[in-house]
């Protein structure tokens, strides 16, 4: 029987490999992404790949349980919190949680925007077991604000999860283009929090009392 320390070790590795996998996936694609090269970069042997999760194609989706894993750690409180009373408020700490999580988690946006282009099973998959839970917990959450008239703006719960990902994610996505083009840093924590805060704003406009909805 595995020690305590054992275990640990093992969890570990696994996640090891798991970091490295997405990083992999998101830069390369799932087909030109190998597990050698995986394990390479996780400085494992090539072999515990297979022992912990069997194929390439089960590693993929544990990489990306993990990245939803990692999202859902920084978004799932945020939706739950019965202490924030005000809708807007919610929908605006979400959004700067998000762009502050994309910024911490690159290779997460690679990874969407490589498999949302296509069709086949893989985005099939993300869809029906990530994407949709968390679209429909923002339409829930963009319904409820607008019955209560916390939400200025009206848009479609389809658009906002989309100027959502767009608005947050290029600006990570094309860090290198964005500093050969302005001489900014992207990752620069204070370029982090102004984008936050931007695309609040975009989202749902300035903050104020509620009244007519705007349209978009």
């Amino acid at each position: 029987m595995a020690t305590a320390a054992q275990q640990a070790a093992s969890e570990g590795t696994r996640e090891g490999i798991l970091r490295a996998a997405l990083r992999a996936f998101g830069e390369k694609g799932f087909d030109g992404a190998s597990t050698r090269g995986i394990a390479s970069a996780a400085g494992v042997n090539h072999g515990l790949i297979r022992h912990h999760f069997g194929s390439k194609q089960k590693l993929w989706q544990a990489a990306v349980d993990l990245a939803f894993g990692d999202l859902a750690v920084d978004l799932e409180a945020l939706l739950d919190d019965a202490s924030v009373a005000d809708e807007r408020e919610r929908a605006a700490r979400l959004i700067r949680a998000y762009v502050r999580h994309v910024a911490s988690h690159p290779e997460f946006v690679r990874l969407m925007n490589e498999e949302g282009k296509r069709r086949g099973p893989r985005m099939r998959w993300i869809v029906d077991r990530h994407a949709r839970p968390l679209y429909e917990a923002l339409g829930a959450l963009l319904e409820r604000g607008r019955a209560r008239g916390a939400l200025r703006v009206a848009m479609p719960p389809v658009h906002f999860f989309y100027v959502l990902a767009g608005a947050s994610g290029l600006l990570f996505h094309q860090a290198e283009e964005c500093r050969r083009l302005s001489g900014v840093d992207p990752f620069d924590p204070e370029v982090v929090e102004r984008h936050a805060h931007l695309v609040e704003q975009l989202l749902l406009g300035p903050p104020g009392p509620a009244g007519k909805e705007e349209s978009p």
